[in-house]
């Protein structure tokens, strides 16, 4: 009798364990200075279609970035896989805010960039990962081509 109580339990388990499986998590960025490096998951989050999707304001992460020292970024393949660039904004000498960004990268074209200020003295202050949504799209009020954000990761520099 202790057999089939216990049997029960367990077949339970394996056939709810047969369901839908949830998503696998959503892909994390390496930001790395010097010998020091942090993972950052993504702020924003939509599904393929962008109708679906999750802000996490807890999720940028700080890392030091001194002057001088450059800031590698790492993807993984799921990022890698679809259009992508770094958004990102340093002070230069005098402490004037710049932002500036890096190419869009093609699909599968690379999976890392290293961020090199222009100037000794320049300090970042912030780097972002952008992840390209669905082609894009005619904005039906100007005609201009609209490229949506899929995913974006964010590194705050101190």
């Amino acid at each position: 009798m202790p057999r089939r109580l216990l049997a029960a339990p367990v077949a339970a388990l394996l056939l709810a364990g047969c369901g839908a499986q949830e998503p696998p998590p959503p892909p994390e960025v390496t930001f790395t200075a010097g010998a020091a490096g942090t993972v950052a998951r993504p702020a924003q989050y939509c599904d393929l279609e962008l109708t679906e999707c999750v802000t996490d304001v807890a999720a940028p992460v700080r890392l030091p970035v001194p002057p001088g020292t450059p800031l590698q970024v790492a993807v993984p393949p799921e990022i890698a896989q679809t259009p992508w660039q770094v958004v990102f904004s340093y002070t230069d000498a005098e402490g004037t805010p710049i932002d500036e960004r890096s190419p869009v990268f093609a699909p599968g074209a690379r999976s890392d960039w290293t961020l090199q200020l222009s100037a000794p003295e320049a300090r970042l202050i912030t780097a972002e990962v952008q992840q390209y949504g669905p082609p894009p799209q005619p904005n039906p009020d100007t005609g201009e081509l609209e490229f949506p954000i899929r995913a974006s990761w964010v590194l705050n520099a101190e």
